[in-house]
């Protein structure tokens, strides 16, 4: 079973064996790299051991890309929103950073669940700042309004210079991944794969499932993307007429911003969904994908 989890271990471990240990005035000075896109440096002093700052360097975002201030756009408000008073956005970040969180450990919740959960949540920072366009998208979905300022596609960062596309409208979200690998047998098993996968789609029973289709060109909702962003070599996977928030919610959130890249996701359920078509049938790897999905969203 594959059970993906948002948050670093690593910051989550560090930030709960800090607390616990607050009457140690011990400096801290951690730097580390996360699935080779995302870099993080903790710093504590002993003058002030009761503040952490926590400084984060995102993937490097492609031209098409929507970044503010060297932030996906919303990202501001959904930290503000994740976090309330307990963390302070410092502006500038630390030099060679997107971003600089300073950390109040006397501002945390004194009961110790809710506590935990903040520090989770902390933990989980770089879904908080990449899912940030993604989570406007879904409240102008709940609401049937359309985005101001975005003109029909919007890109979202998943790796260093690739992203992928949501295509919002007031009533429903198309979904586009560009899907690349780097070994030609990954290549000839997602493209082998995804075609059967979209045929399964029309077997009797899964009228429900998520309208999913596959196409070795780049798809008519992205004919205003960028050249560059179109270098697909297993083809173009679309969710179409996406109308429900736990839907969208469900078939993106891991995939593009978790500690798992998509392409690598995607990569072993390919390879296991392959396997297991000796025995499931089309019905079967349908299901068998959706279900490992909801699993690993859940």
């Amino acid at each position: 079973m594959i059970l993906l989890q948002s948050h670093s271990r690593f910051l989550l471990q560090t930030l709960l064996n800090r607390v616990q240990n607050l009457e140690k005035a011990v400096e801290l000075d951690y730097h580390w790299v996360e699935f080779d896109d995302v870099r993080y440096h903790i710093l504590v002093s002993m003058k002030n051991p009761n503040v952490l700052l926590l400084s984060v360097s995102l993937p490097i975002p492609p031209p098409e890309a929507v970044f503010i201030g060297g932030l996906p756009f919303g990202a501001i408000e959904a930290l503000k929103a994740a976090y309330g008073v307990v963390v302070q956005i410092l502006d500038p970040p630390r030099d060679g950073f997107n971003l600089t969180l300073k950390l109040n450990f006397g501002k945390l919740p004194l009961d110790e669940e809710h506590r935990h959960a903040l520090l989770v949540k902390i933990a989980s920072v770089r879904e908080v700042v990449l899912g940030a366009p993604l989570r406007v998208v879904l409240k102008h979905l709940s609401s049937r309004t359309v985005i101001p300022g975005i003109d029909g596609l919007l890109a979202l960062v998943h790796r260093s210079k690739e992203s992928f596309f949501l295509v919002p409208q007031p009533d429903k979200v198309t979904v586009v991944f560009p899907m690349r690998f780097k070994d030609s047998i990954d290549i000839a098993f997602a493209t082998s794969f995804l075609q059967e996968f979209v045929e399964a789609r029309h077997t009797a029973g899964l009228n429900n499932a998520p309208p999913c289709l596959w196409s070795p060109n780049p798809p008519l909702e992205l004919k205003e993307a960028p050249a560059e962003a179109l270098s697909a070599n297993a083809g173009f996977v679309s969710f179409g007429n996406v109308t429900g928030i736990a839907t969208i919610s469900s078939l993106l959130f891991y995939c593009s911003i978790t500690n798992c890249a998509i392409h690598e996701t995607m990569q072993s359920f390919f390879l296991v969904m392959w396997k297991a078509k000796s025995w499931t049938g089309q019905c079967g790897i349908y299901q068998h994908f959706m279900h490992m999905l909801a699993i690993m969203l859940r």
